[in-house]
This record gives C-alpha cells, sequence and structure tokens, in this order.
C-alpha cells in the first residue's frame, strides 16, 4: 500500500515498516509522527479514510486515539495552574462544589481520586449532555478513598478535569484547548468537531471478534469503567457525528500523529509549561497497581511515565510519547483498531536508527 508524507534518509526502513503496517489494516489506515532534534524525521499516513474505501487518508485527515487524548485534557488544567489560576493541591470542590469525592486536583490529574464507575445505569445520550454526565459523577462515590490507590479514569477524565476549567476560565475544555493550546502551537487536535473539521475524520474500524478479544483479561473494575455509560467502543456511536461534536475529553479528542507528536515537542522545548510545572508533570508516586487498567504503573498529572519517558496510549493502538532516552516525540495514529504491536514496532524502527535499545 502507498505510503505518502517524508522520511529523512536516516529513517527510510521506518517508511517501510510503515507500508507493512497499512497492508496489515484490512479497514482504514493510519498516520506516524516523529520529531527529533529540532525536525520532523518522520512524517507518513497512507490507507483510507472510510470503510468503503472511497476516501484516501491525507496529511489533514483527523481520527480519535481514545485515551490519548487524556495529555491533551491535563494540559488546559496544567496551563491554568502554570498561570497561578489553579491550585494542584487545593480540593476538586474549591472547583466543583457539587462533587462528594475528598480529592485534590493533583488526584484527579493522577487517576488518584477514584471516580472511574457509575454504580448508576446510564444512557449513551450522557456522551452528549455535559451536564447530565457531571450530575451522574456528583452523585457517585468513590471506588476507593481518594489518594490511597490509582486506576485510570477511562471515560471521566476529561470531565473532571473539564469542571475545573469552566469554573475558573468560563470556557469548555475543547474550547480553552483549542484557543489556548493546540491554536497557539499549530497543533491540528480537537475535542469537539466543527462542521470544517467533521469533513477530515476518518472511520474507526476492526471492532470485530479479535479487537474484542484482546480487551479481555483486565481487573473486574474495568468493565465497568468503559461500559456505562455504553457506547464507547460501538463502532456506530463512535462514527457517528454526535459524539464527534461532543467534547468526552477523556476518550474523543480527533487530530493527526503530526499534532499529538507536536504537543510533547512542544513540552520537551518550554513552549507550553515552565519548568517547575514541568517537574510536577512527570513527578510520579512511584510503580503501583493500577485498579482499572490492571499491571503496575506509574501515573505523572495525565500521563503514564516509565524509565523512558512519559505519554499515553489509547485503545486500539493509537499512543503518543516523549522518548527522554532518545530525545524525540512520537506517535502513531491508526484508524483500525488492534494491539499496540503495530506502534512498538515502528518506533523500534525509529530506535534502531538512532543507535537506541528497543523499548
Amino acid at each position: 500500500m502507498e505510503v505518502h508524507g517524508t522520511t529523512a534518509a536516516r529513517f527510510a526502513r521506518v517508511r517501510d515498516v510503515f507500508a507493512g503496517v497499512l497492508e496489515e489494516q484490512p479497514g482504514t489506515g493510519a498516520s506516524f509522527a516523529v520529531w527529533h532534534d529540532g525536525e520532523w524525521i518522520v512524517d507518513v499516513w497512507g490507507g483510507w479514510a472510510d470503510v468503503a474505501h472511497t476516501r484516501p487518508w491525507t496529511q489533514d485527515t483527523l481520527v480519535m486515539p481514545y485515551s490519548v487524548t487524556k495529555p491533551f485534557a491535563a494540559m488546559c488544567v496544567l496551563v491554568l495552574a502554570d498561570r497561578g489560576l489553579v491550585g494542584l493541591d487545593l480540593p476538586m470542590q474549591e472547583y466543583w462544589p457539587a462533587w462528594r469525592a475528598r480529592a485534590t486536583v493533583r488526584d484527579a490529574l493522577s487517576h488518584r481520586a477514584g471516580l472511574v464507575a457509575l454504580d448508576e445505569d446510564a444512557p449513551t445520550e450522557a456522551f452528549y449532555d455535559w451536564d447530565l454526565m457531571c450530575s451522574l459523577l456528583e452523585r457517585q462515590e468513590p471506588s476507593w478513598p481518594p489518594g490511597t490507590a490509582q486506576g485510570e479514569s477511562a471515560l471521566f477524565h476529561g470531565h473532571l478535569l473539564g469542571q475545573v476549567v469552566r469554573a475558573v476560565d468560563g470556557r469548555s475544555l475543547g474550547e480553552f484547548l483549542r484557543s489556548e493550546v493546540c491554536g497557539p502551537l499549530g497543533l491540528d487536535f480537537h475535542v469537539g468537531l466543527g462542521a470544517t473539521e467533521l469533513d477530515r475524520v476518518a472511520d474507526l474500524s476492526g471492532f470485530g471478534d479479535d479487537f474484542l478479544a484482546s480487551q479481555q483479561g483486565y481487573p473486574p473494575l474495568y468493565e465497568r469503567a468503559i461500559a456505562n455509560p455504553p457506547g464507547a467502543r460501538d463502532v456506530a456511536v463512535v462514527n457517528g457525528e454526535r459524539w464527534r461534536r461532543a467534547e468526552v475529553p477523556a476518550v474523543n479528542g480527533h487530530g493527526t500523529a503530526r499534532a499529538v507528536s507536536g504537543l510533547y515537542a512542544a513540552l520537551a522545548q518550554g513552549r507550553l509549561l515552565g519548568p517547575t510545572m514541568m517537574e510536577e508533570l512527570v513527578r510520579t508516586r512511584g510503580e503501583e497497581p493500577d485498579l482499572v487498567a490492571g499491571g503496575d504503573r506509574e501515573w505523572g498529572l495525565g500521563v503514564g511515565v516509565d524509565e523512558d519517558g512519559y505519554g499515553m496510549g489509547g485503545t486500539g493502538g493509537s499512543f503518543g510519547w516523549w522518548s527522554t532516552s532518545g530525545g524525540y516525540a512520537a506517535a502513531f495514529m491508526t484508524g483500525h483498531v488492534g494491539t499496540h504491536d503495530r506502534g512498538g514496532r515502528l518506533e523500534n524502527a525509529v530506535r534502531e536508527a538512532l543507535g537506541l535499545p528497543p523499548v
């Protein structure tokens, strides 16, 4: 399958690996971008933007990468904190008085607030109605005492942070992201699409038996955390215009690989957060069990952290990452959901060319 875009000569093998990834995807296509040492060394895309294979994937095709959205949501609160308008260690009630959980803003950012699942059955409509979703969250008791454990707030992380943004700034998280983060940095990433973006969105594909099988083996809390309200893994929902226009800032951002990689490049260059807030971003409490996603993880403020760097992967295989050891920002954005093996192969091809060990 034809690969479009550019690769620096040293990274020619990355293009070949990407071509192989596209051949494996029977549905929609993908994009991959890497920034290193002040330049774009890889910026490629290919495949189809629709399941009928009538629209080619282009340079400005947008796609939803699920939890890769979460760091973008976190940046909105961190930018306000950097401006002295939000206190990371203040109670969430300072910004959302009706919320029950006695958690701090830092707890909410680092997935320690405990608000990860709803006991009350919620309709899919809640995704499209910010106030309805927040009213459900206000009545919900946390799954553990806030601050005592961690677990990814798969669907609600963006609502927790969005309420802080609304209280301080008056705009929705999507509006703030557009005007104060992505707009100034030239990042083509959006939460809550407008009419001008809708025509550029790729369909998600691949929600078959193989994908559903890959969703097994998580802790019991996982299914509760992602299935209520229903629809986040329903192709009819996530490919619908109402979902794309809505703000579900934990999962439904839409963007390009270059935009996601560009966020981490901007952070590395000091173009978004000051040095003190950058230290806060990657500060963790060490490895602990994640009660939702499983395994041991280190959470910073809206980003996962490990010995190599920080960033976030999403359901379906997309990821965005800053490699401290390699000094590069990388992002893989796919329309065809599957495992993270594809992104891993692409990143390791980059690391091989840089003389780094595989991840």
